[in-house]
């Protein structure tokens, strides 16, 4: 008998488990470089939310100089309120809720006029100041239909708005254009 060469072989089973365990190792490789990919692209989602979030507040906008724009450009002769307390006086409105204002009258009976910008401290604030102007402006639809009944379209025209913590009264012949001005200034 001649000499036999047995070549040895791994076993069934230990081949089994070198091919499972190769097969763990690629998915366990390709899972890391898909987790990494995927993180990255979630860093950079919120990177680029954040910054997209940073940009979309409101304009810093001084409601003085909006307001003389305004009466400017629609060559309004108005009496200026120059006192916090004077938001007090004609519309209720707490000084404690006012970050800044803006307001010009002609308390005429016969061609009420007024200009009202606000910007409130907070949300809160805004919600307050609005129900303040929106009473006024109620009174003031209310004295047009009692004793000018042919001006009342021009201020059923106007209105008060909020617009984040901006708040507005605008009663005037040219209301709803000197609203969009103001808004190309806050937007």
């Amino acid at each position: 008998m001649g000499s036999q060469v047995r070549i040895l072989s791994p076993r069934p089973s230990e081949y089994a488990e070198s091919i499972r365990f190769g097969v763990i190792f690629l998915l366990n490789l390709f899972w890391r470089l898909i987790m990494k990919k995927i993180i990255s692209l979630v860093t950079v989602f919120v990177l680029c939310l954040t910054a997209l979030v940073g940009c979309s507040g409101s304009k810093e906008v001084d409601l003085k100089t909006v307001l003389s724009d305004i009466n400017s450009k629609y060559s309004l002769d108005l009496k200026e309120l120059t006192e916090a307390n004077d938001l007090k006086k004609y519309y209720s409105i707490d000084t404690a809720d006012v970050k800044q204002f803006a307001a010009e009258i002609n308390s005429d009976s016969n061609s009420r006029v007024e200009i009202v910008l606000v910007e409130a401290v907070d949300s809160d604030a805004a919600a307050r100041v609005n129900e303040a102007l929106s009473k006024t402006y109620t009174s003031i639809v209310t004295q047009y239909s009692g004793y000018n009944a042919e001006k009342l379209p021009m201020v059923e025209a106007c209105k008060v708005t909020q617009d984040g913590n901006y708040v507005t009264m605008i009663v005037a012949d040219q209301g709803p254009e000197i609203l969009e001005t103001f808004y190309g200034y806050i937007k």
